[in-house]
């Protein structure tokens, strides 16, 4: 139970969930100022983080009862639990103590159509819910995340303070926008995570090709990530890239990340990103192409075995200058990269305009500039193309970002030719370059794809001699039948 000193202060805000993140976030709002309430489901975690901060601005709370009560009103509580039912379940833990323009925050990963459906039935029982995105993790919910909120702007408001300041800091300010209403925010945090994935194995494959084409030690491959995080490449991902090609196992004396087994996990938001761009008509293979091979990795005694059987092409062996082919696999790895974030910049673009939310594509970009997974310098590139043009359809189609894929085509192409010569496998770089082709290529053969579907279903087609006129439907056995009796 509270003390009855705790019971007689209240707090700005709380924090429901003490996990790593959970924890972490609260820390980094009670350091910021903010006086915090918090509880868990087990009351051990409460009482051990209460006095890990002792005379620090934290209430605990054994109920919830207890933490709505410690709350100033309108209230305002953050929920990091687990995604699916146990959020629907902490919200019927304290909904019946709450009152009128109360404010329940989903910082978790939650799929965004459960946060709409969240949001919209308590607000019909005068609750306002926010969805918001934090990405950064645990380092960045302690230091400042990148944030993504979502749902009532009134309600966003209230907690703009507090999110502003615990957010990460860049130069063009703190790295929180208010995103939209409904699930806008946990639906752009999806798609971060798409695009983190896409970014992640297209990482992956540029190492692999310095260690299996080039037959780089992790040492030497450690000194060129270093060296493309001097550059354009600067990102989080290719810093810690480079600091884990370094670390020495210490049993073994030979890099650890040698002996890590090669099965990635998921928690799903890569599924997600493609299972609603599928949904919209949005193309997004890069990201695709992430998840596929995550998804493969795990059948690992299954490709142990294959690898057994399957024979690759017998001349592996490189002979071409090292020094070109790096440059190459750089050129590939940032070429790739912007195909990545054009895809998922679109399936942002296709996702407020199909539920109108009305999302800024340049703060969007702006925000992830600092605190999350995929800051980079490269973000600032894409905050300015949609400054040129907010209505930008893609980013292939920005005039600089096009100039650097004309630059970058050659050694591209030859990175990718190259390992696929040599049976090293790059699904995201190669998904990338079909992408680029397919979006640049006026005529595609789709034509006879539509053809097709019209001979064995009847499915008509449009005529390119006849633009503007309806679709038509050919006999196409009948018509040959009659052409070759003439």
């Amino acid at each position: 139970m509270a003390t009855p000193e705790q019971e007689s202060k209240t707090a700005k805000i709380g924090m429901i969930g003490l996990g790593v993140m959970g924890e972490n976030l609260a820390r980094n709002i009670e350091r910021n100022g903010y006086s915090i309430a918090v509880w868990n489901r087990e009351p051990k975690k409460v009482d051990e983080f209460t006095q890990r901060l002792e005379g620090h601005q934290v209430i605990g709370a054994k109920s919830p009862q207890e933490f709505v009560k410690a709350l100033e009103r309108p209230r305002k509580m953050i929920l990091l639990v687990k995604a699916g039912d146990p959020v629907d379940w902490t919200v019927a833990q304290v909904k019946p103590f709450l009152e009128q323009g109360d404010i329940i925050i989903d910082g978790g990963n939650s799929y965004f159509m459960d946060t709409e459906r969240r949001e919209k039935a308590l607000k019909a029982e005068g609750f306002n819910f926010i969805g918001s995105g934090v990405s950064g993790g645990e380092k960045g919910a302690l230091l400042g995340p990148s944030l993504m909120p979502g749902g009532d702007p009134q309600a966003y408001e209230q907690i703009r303070p507090i999110w502003e300041a615990i957010a990460a800091k860049v130069d063009d300010g703190p790295c929180v926008t208010y995103i939209g209403p409904g699930g806008s925010g946990h639906f752009v945090k999806m798609v971060h995570n798409g695009i983190e994935y896409g970014d992640m194995q297209l990482i992956a494959e540029a190492y692999d090709m310095m260690r299996r084409i080039l037959g780089m030690s992790a040492d030497e491959m450690a000194d060129v990530f270093d060296e493309w995080n001097r550059g354009d490449l600067e990102s989080y991902l290719i810093e810690i890239t480079s600091k884990i090609l370094r670390v020495k196992d210490p049993e073994t004396g030979g890099p650890l990340v040698d002996l890590v087994l090669d099965k990635a996990g998921q928690k799903g938001t890569g599924k997600w990103t493609s299972d609603v761009a599928l949904d919209l008509g949005v193309i997004v293979p890069t990201i695709d192409s992430a998840v596929d091979t995550r998804n493969l990795s795990g059948r690992k005694e299954e490709r142990v075995e294959a690898g057994k059987q399957i024979a690759g092409p017998q001349n592996r062996q490189f002979e071409g200058d090292r020094a070109e082919m790096i440059a190459c696999i750089r050129d590939s790895l940032y070429a790739s990269k912007i195909c990545s974030y054009a895809q998922g910049m679109s399936l942002i673009r296709a996702g407020s305009e199909h539920w109108k939310w009305g999302i800024n594509l340049g703060e969007t970009a702006r925000i992830w500039k600092g605190g999350c997974i995929i800051r980079a310098q490269f973000l600032d590139k894409i905050k300015q193309a949609y400054q040129r043009r907010a209505d930008l359809p893609n980013l292939l189609l920005d005039p600089d970002f096009n100039a650097y894929m004309q630059n970058a085509q050659t050694n591209w192409r030859r990175a990718v030719t190259t390992a696929m010569q040599m049976g090293v496998p790059v699904p995201g770089m190669s998904a990338s370059v079909g992408y680029f082709d397919t979006y640049r290529t006026a005529d595609l053969p789709l034509n006879l794809t539509q053809a097709q579907r019209d001979f064995f279903g009847s499915h008509t087609y449009e005529r390119t001699d006849k633009p503007g006129q309806a679709p038509v439907h050919t006999e196409w056995e009948e018509l040959l039948e009659q052409q070759q009796k003439t």
